[in-house]
């Protein structure tokens, strides 16, 4: 009988995600890179577009992907390669959270997220 009350150790797996699913999501879960975390419902999602990063172009060693997420009032820019995963459980609304992971690990994930940002749009009366 294991009566040892501890939580299980973390694994490194659920250390290195750069994003979860969860087919009950109601909102988007969104850690950014200034170590804040937002969370922003999807009531208010309104579209997504999946791009090359421009910053290739004057950084070669730029993240190749970027992934702009808006809604009603925020716009959520990540940056990384293999985004289509990302962007494939937001088309579903299942997306959960999104957060940038170490650089070192960009080589062993499929998905790799190198910065996540936040800017609030104003309401204009």
């Amino acid at each position: 009988m294991n009566t040892n009350t501890n939580p299980p150790a973390e694994s490194r797996s659920s250390r290195i995600l750069c994003f979860g699913s969860d087919t009950q999501a109601a909102a988007l879960n969104v850690f950014t890179d200034d170590e804040h975390n937002y969370l922003l419902p999807y009531a208010q999602f309104l579209f997504a577009e999946w791009i090359s990063n421009p910053a290739l172009e004057q950084e070669p060693d730029a993240p190749p992907e970027k992934l702009l997420i808006r809604f009603a009032l925020a716009e959520v820019v990540v940056l990384g390669s293999g985004l289509n995963s990302i962007e494939r459980d937001l088309q579903k609304y299942e997306l959960s959270f999104v957060k940038s992971a170490d650089r070192r690990l960009a080589a062993t994930l499929n998905t790799y997220v190198a910065s996540v940002s936040i800017t609030f749009t104003k309401e204009k009366i």
